[in-house]
């Protein structure tokens, strides 16, 4: 009987009869076993949607930092992610082995699934993408307004550069606004400790009026905002946003860290300006560089569970149900345990635990839930969405995924 799922043979990437290979064909098995028994119906449903293209799609594209199989996607690494195994998947156009074979650092890593082209620049965001990136693209051809383009980031190594390029005929006035909320937070925390209201931390409400007061002050400039309107100020729909989530992140009295602050910032713009193209970076994972496995994970889990929330958040407001498309990848994986670059911590060994990720895709655009297993690029993501988004990619050195429905 067909239960919905297909797995796509047509790519190996490991040996016949390796330890590897068993364990990929054993997680595979688990993943179908997942679909056929947990989610049939729905999975049926889906694929009866409308074509995932046109003048109405919106697409979310969600990047976690550096996550490794071995802690996500492998029989031993499920239980950090339930929500992508267990809620997403079943849904999902999964890809288990989409590959970086780029920089492995965070700005150039994005930067090249955000243009379809390998990036070779600064690793700090210091140069732009040399090639138009995909926000500059859509507006470009559909006359799109910035409002309908955003980049929402935990990331400290991104720099308002990653939503507009230095090519030649695109550039910053076909950019997206770029928001860095903990960025903000924590510029908020340090002023007020330098100031000598240290006092002030203790209350949620006060910190809540510190961050706030960050907003009104004269220092923003220095955050990589990219929300400004023609006089040079912060753009007054923009700001009232940008309040509104923090006060919502602080407010909340929940588990508190970058990305928790990135998805409060990220609804808050859904609700607020519906924009059609959203890439969202989340990073918490990336407390490896300290070198806690604990916490590492915990990133793992709550980026896992961010998701899912994103995900149903999608589902549930009318102005992004059942047209939108929502990818989720790694930009890399990290360095294998026992390498002389200490492991977890880093992520720059040119390996495959470093260079083998994964793709997640949900929405109407998958048609109907499979398995691909054939190696996928991340400079594919970019020429697909443009597919997605009803426009021609600019030439690049990705291809254009077939799975998806444009």
């Amino acid at each position: 009987m067909d239960i919905g799922v297909r797995q796509d043979a047509s790519c190996n990437s490991v040996d016949p009869g390796s330890p590897d290979e068993e364990s990929r064909r054993t997680f595979l098995r688990a993943a179908g076993l997942l679909v056929a028994g947990m989610i049939l119906p729905q999975a049926r449903g889906f694929a009866q949607r409308a074509p995932g293209s046109g003048p109405d799609h919106k697409v979310i594209l969600v990047v976690i930092g550096g996550v490794r199989r071995a802690e996500t996607f492998s029989p031993d690494g499920l239980e950090n992610i339930p929500h992508l195994a267990n809620d997403l998947l079943p849904h999902a156009l999964f890809y288990p082995h989409a590959r970086n074979e780029g920089v492995t650092a965070h700005f150039n890593a994005i930067s090249s699934i955000l243009t379809g082209n390998w990036q070779r620049v600064d690793d700090w965001g210091k140069l732009a993408p040399t090639t138009p990136t995909l926000f500059e693209q859509f507006r470009k051809e559909t006359k799109a307004d910035r409002s309908d383009t955003w980049v929402v980031a935990s990331n400290k190594a991104l720099t308002s550069l990653i939503g507009a390029s230095s090519a030649p005929d695109y550039g910053p006035p076909f950019g997206a606004n770029v928001v860095f909320p903990k960025q903000l937070m924590i510029n908020a925390v340090v002023e007020a400790l330098r100031s000598g209201r240290t006092a002030n931390m203790a209350d949620r409400g006060k910190v809540e009026a510190e961050l706030e007061s960050a907003m009104a002050g004269s220092n923003y400039e220095g955050l990589g905002w990219n929300v400004f309107d023609a006089a040079g100020r912060l753009d007054p729909r923009a700001q009232s946003t940008i309040e509104s989530a923090i006060a919502g992140f602080v407010r909340g009295g929940g588990p508190t860290s970058g990305d928790e602050l990135t998805f409060f910032m990220t609804r808050e713009i859904m609700h607020k300006f519906a924009p059609r193209l959203m890439m969202i970076a989340l990073s918490d994972v990336e407390v490896a560089h300290f070198g806690s496995y604990a916490m590492h994970v915990g990133g793992i889990k709550t980026a896992d569970r961010l998701a899912w929330q994103l995900w149903q958040e999608i589902e549930s407001n009318p102005d992004y149900k059942g047209k939108t498309t929502m990818i989720v990848l790694p930009e890399f994986g990290r360095d294998p345990d026992g390498s002389s670059t200490n492991g977890f911590f880093n992520h720059r060994a040119n390996e495959e635990s470093t260079r083998d990720t994964w793709m997640v895709a949900l929405g109407p655009a998958i048609g109907k839930p499979r398995i691909i297993e054939r190696p996928v690029r991340h400079v594919d993501v970019c020429p697909t969405l443009a597919g997605l988004l009803d426009m021609r990619p600019a030439p690049s050195q990705g291809a254009r995924l077939d799975e998806f429905l444009t």
